[in-house]
């Protein structure tokens, strides 16, 4: 167990309960009026977000080869194994002025994307599911709480990994903390009534696709940018390209028909949007503290979310939710991915293909009975 232990620990129960207190309430909230302003969405912001962490990198490797001779041991002798793959880019690093005025790309900069970064892609992948649920969290208090509870949590691990610049990162995540949730209300107060009905809504198989791109995007940049590794990302362009086609794909399939949705399948779409709402502020902490906590309370907190999501329509939802659970299993099992977040994505998503399978069946055996009788 880490010396931040107790701290992780405090933010998931802390966050835990705060979520199953809010959330409902913000559920049962009437839908807040539409925007007025051109659409922008979480998507946008997010792809600059990215662009700035990419652009960081370059300046990382800049500063690393022209300051210290290629060399990242200054700072990867702070940080665990498998940090700082700088690549050279000689041609480009010779003509940069001045390059030790790059010095606070060095995890300085990213401390101060991270939040946004999490954020963003969190309601993204909301917006893909319900255009409507989106514009509700955006702008509720969840998503203040969620920047406390994920700040917490990053400040925690990084106090975990100290070095040189801890301090100064400190300062900038909890500067981030202040002024991410507002900028992402902003854009969701934008949102036209036209727009809130997102693509994937009301269709679980489209959304598990979705989340599955969104999953793999942010892997890919967790394992080359995050973590300093820009020499890796030719490794990992297929599966950027991939991912990215899945989501133009799910997006062009989403518009050009509509759902037919029963209601068992009604039923897992309602309950995966409570779930995304009930996560939203526990979810980091839940899964920092995985590591650098309590696992086991990191599960049982995750449980207690997952089953208020699922508590409305628990007796429809019985065997999809069993099949979903059997099936994530046997993959996280059998084959898991190089490391747990990346498992994590291959099991969540094949147990919500798997429920929406089963759904599906269901619904489809009980519209054959209707029309029989």
């Amino acid at each position: 167990m880490s010396t931040v232990a107790p701290l992780l620990d405090g933010t998931v129960v802390a966050s835990a309960a705060t979520t199953l207190v809010v959330a409902p309430r913000v559920l049962r909230a009437g839908a807040r009026p539409p925007g007025r302003g051109r659409t922008i969405g979480p998507e946008a912001p997010l792809a600059a977000v990215v662009a700035l962490i990419l652009l960081n990198q370059v300046l990382v490797a800049v500063y690393v080869n022209r300051v210290h001779g290629g060399d990242p041991s200054f700072i990867a002798r702070y940080l665990p194994p498998g940090w700082f793959d700088v690549p050279r880019l000689d041609a480009l690093a010779a003509h940069v002025p001045a390059p030790e005025l790059l010095a606070p790309s060095v995890l300085r900069v990213q401390a101060f994307l991270e939040l946004p970064l999490v954020l963003l892609a969190f309601v993204s992948v909301v917006r893909r599911l319900d255009g409507a649920l989106y514009v509700r969290l955006a702008r509720s208090p969840l998503l203040p709480l969620a920047a406390v509870s994920y700040t917490a949590a990053f400040c925690a691990v990084e106090w975990d990994l100290r070095n040189p610049y801890t301090v100064d990162d400190l300062v900038l995540r909890v500067l981030s903390a202040a002024v991410t949730p507002p900028l992402i209300a902003w854009t969701a107060r934008r949102e036209p009534a036209s727009d809130t009905a997102a693509p994937a809504r009301g269709n679980p198989f489209l959304f598990a696709l979705d989340l599955w791109a969104y999953g793999q995007l942010m892997l890919v940049l967790y394992d080359t940018a995050l973590l300093y590794n820009l020499a890796r990302l030719g490794d990992h362009l297929l599966p950027a390209a991939a991912a990215t086609a899945v989501l133009v794909a799910t997006r062009l399939a989403a518009r050009s028909a509509a759902p037919r949705t029963g209601p068992h399948t009604a039923a897992l779409t309602a309950t995966i949007g409570r779930a995304l709402a009930l996560l939203l502020v526990p979810a980091l902490a839940i899964r920092y503290a995985e590591s650098f906590g309590t696992p086991r309370l990191a599960v049982l907190a995750g449980l207690l979310v997952i089953g208020a999501a699922l508590r409305r329509d628990a007796p429809r939802l019985l065997m999809p939710a069993v099949a979903g659970a059997a099936v994530g299993y046997l993959i996280a099992v059998l084959v898991p991915g190089p490391y747990y977040e990346a498992t994590l994505l291959r099991s969540a998503t094949g147990a919500l293909l798997a429920a929406t399978a089963l759904c599906a069946l269901l619904d489809t055996t009980r519209a054959r009975l209707v029309v029989r009788s």
